[in-house]
């Protein structure tokens, strides 16, 4: 069987390794060699202090000799700082969600990607929230006119 090359763990392409690496396990697409990487770097990280006090001191020093390089991007990308924003705004969404006591619904709502609002008087704390029969209201956000009125 190894005759016939060996089967990349990430794309399951078969590959032949180089004959100077021949105990090369991922083959040599970019995409693959870009994960192996990855996966290396991310695994050093866990297990080795030094490398990882390396890698922080390296981009502590990096951010020091470029002090504007994250304001400036902002700039050019207002699209990033929007879906930035918008992110931030469903992961508070989530937390909050998340922080109820005894939150014993039957759907896991911390994981789902739509908004669950969860609505009861006010004088009742969301403390113990045994939801046994419940109704489900669906809310649609009314659409953005394209078109600016005035």
């Amino acid at each position: 069987m190894e005759s016939c090359g060996r089967i990349c763990p990430f794309c399951k392409n078969r590959f032949l390794p180089s004959r100077y690496q021949p105990q090369q396990r991922v083959c040599s697409r970019k995409l693959c060699q870009q994960r192996r990487k990855r996966e290396y770097h991310r695994r050093k990280l866990e297990s080795d202090p030094e490398y990882r006090q390396t890698c922080r001191d390296s981009q502590r020093k990096w951010r020091e000799r470029h002090p504007d390089y994250q304001r400036q991007y902002r700039m050019k990308h207002p699209e990033y700082v929007e879906q930035n924003r918008q992110s931030q705004l469903e992961r508070d969404r989530r937390r909050r969600l998340g922080r109820l006591v005894k939150n014993t619904l039957a759907l896991p709502v911390s994981t789902l990607s739509a908004e669950v609002y969860l609505c009861q008087p006010e004088k009742d704390p969301l403390v113990k929230n045994n939801v046994a029969a419940s109704q489900v209201y669906i809310f649609q956000q009314p659409q953005r006119s394209s078109v600016a009125g005035g």
